[in-house]
């Protein structure tokens, strides 16, 4: 269970500091993403690694939490269904709640992860948005 948490938590920390690379140990190199609940895309691991990068780009201050997962281990595989909460903010400095451009929003993170010689890795992602505010 700690190992998959950690899949998790690498997830949000390359997301959050831009470190697109990083995914690399969260996904498989087949995974298919869809962040199409989101207004996204659904492609393979490196077709998100460079859409998230261009899409993010315009929100430097990002912050996800991921909440309580549901963790179901059968041999080799695990299917994970995490909650969430992101911020997306147009800048890393102190600003008000109301300035235009911060996005707020949560939902749930449906992983399919498969144990590798690597570790745990998943191999699809499906978001699902559940609310979503913006300023």
């Amino acid at each position: 269970m700690d190992e998959i948490a950690q899949v998790l938590a690498r997830y949000t920390y390359a997301i959050d500091t831009g470190d697109w690379d990083r995914l690399d140990e969260v996904f498989t190199e087949d995974a298919v993403l869809d962040y199409t609940s989101a207004g996204g895309i659904k492609g393979s691991r490196a077709e998100a690694k460079a859409w998230l990068a261009e899409v993010l780009g315009a929100w430097p201050g990002r912050l996800h939490l991921i909440g309580a997962a549901s963790v179901e281990i059968t041999g080799d595989e695990a299917v994970v269904v995490a909650s969430f909460t992101d911020t997306l903010s147009p800048s890393r400095q102190m600003i008000l709640a109301g300035t235009p451009g911060l996005i707020q929003g949560g939902g749930y993170y449906h992983h399919r992860l498969r144990r590798t010689e690597l570790g745990w890795r998943s191999r699809e992602l499906v978001e699902e948005q559940a609310w979503r505010t913006i300023t």
